[in-house]
């Protein structure tokens, strides 16, 4: 996701995005547990995604207290 995207949407709109890419992240470690993920990449990108919007919201949460 690009971070324009992610800036765009509500605050609930990021939590439920935050928890989608949670359990992406489980499904794909398990997948790497078992030797059935094909992109190990996907985990480092996910990680990514969420650090992204976990920045987004907090950002969005220190905009709000000033």
């Amino acid at each position: 996701m690009k971070i324009n995207e992610i800036r765009d949407l509500t605050a609930e709109e990021l939590q439920a995005k935050l928890a989608d890419l949670k359990k992406e992240l489980f499904n794909l470690r398990f997948q790497h547990a078992t030797n059935q993920l094909d992109n190990p990449m996907k985990i480092a990108l996910t990680k990514k995604d969420i650090a992204r919007v976990s920045t987004v919201i907090r950002e969005k949460q220190l905009a709000e207290r000033q």
